[in-house]
């Protein structure tokens, strides 16, 4: 299925839009699975069964994996996602960006090897390093716009012919590179503002809006400014506060309440 579709029935069937973000990080896991050798996989997976009907989409975060040496532990996990709840999409995190035959190397990374349904991109290398993405017309290309870290504004926010360089850039992904559907942009949940300036250019397109919990977004500025007018066109993208909720060996059921309330407090401001 397509993603923009199996996103949109998710968001549907879900009541959600949730995505939770996938960052293992041994240090913090429960004692119970520090000995363990597949721990990384186990801790992921319980997560995952614990919220899967809470959520819109999941989003590994592939420098976790591979740092680990875990990269076969995040082919699992994803092939566990679509065969044990088949209707939540995942969006490989990656950030890639680049040219020629290597661009074309992480499409088949991200679409062959792994398995994902979307992946996280970085525009500024111009459109023939996302072009190849782009073809694979049933995957989702989400294109960095408007980050949540602190620096963003060093380039993003840059004075191009009386726009901010973020804006050029939603721009341009809504009318010239979106041509199969396909395209959704990652826009900080800590500048609200800028998330309404980007959602008035690209009318209905989804934002993967990281930066809330551990970062500090506003849930009701992000989904006041960011929603589409049907109450949907939002991932709202939670890692830690959801992943390390708790620590013992109930950490599972820990995480799904953490989802729970971040799915309610969200649905409070949908409208």
């Amino acid at each position: 299925m397509h993603f923009m579709q199996s996103l949109q029935q998710a968001w549907k069937n879900h009541d959600s839009l949730v995505c939770v973000g996938l960052d293992p990080e041994p240090s913090k896991f429960p004692a119970h699975l520090r000995g363990d050798p597949d721990a990384v996989f186990e801790f992921c997976r319980a997560i995952v069964d614990a919220t899967a009907d809470l959520v819109c989409t999941y989003k590994p975060q592939i420098a976790h994996f591979a740092a680990l040496r875990a990269e076969d532990a995040l082919e699992r996990l994803i092939a566990h996602i679509h065969q044990k709840h088949p209707g939540v999409p995942v969006i490989l995190d990656a950030k890639r960006g680049d040219i020629g035959s290597t661009a074309q190397h992480y499409v088949s990374e991200a679409f062959d090897r792994y398995r994902a349904d979307a992946v996280t991109l970085n525009p500024y290398l111009g459109r023939d390093s996302v072009q190849p993405f782009l073809d694979r017309a049933d995957k989702g290309v989400i294109l960095l716009c408007h980050t949540s870290n602190p620096g963003a504004a060093d380039l993003q926010d840059l004075d191009v012919g009386g726009m901010p360089l973020y804006q050029h850039v939603a721009r341009i992904i809504a009318r010239d590179w979106n041509s199969h559907g396909n395209c959704a942009l990652v826009t900080g949940a800590t500048w609200p503002e800028q998330l309404g300036e980007v959602r008035a250019l690209v009318g209905d397109m989804p934002l993967l809006v990281p930066g809330i919990g551990a970062q500090g977004g506003d849930v009701e500025a992000v989904v006041r400014n960011g929603r589409t007018p049907d109450g949907n066109g939002l991932l709202i993208s939670s890692s830690r506060a959801i992943l390390y909720a708790g620590n013992g060996e109930d950490y599972a059921q820990a995480a799904r309440a953490a989802t729970q309330e971040l799915r309610d407090t969200i649905n409070r401001y949908r409208g």
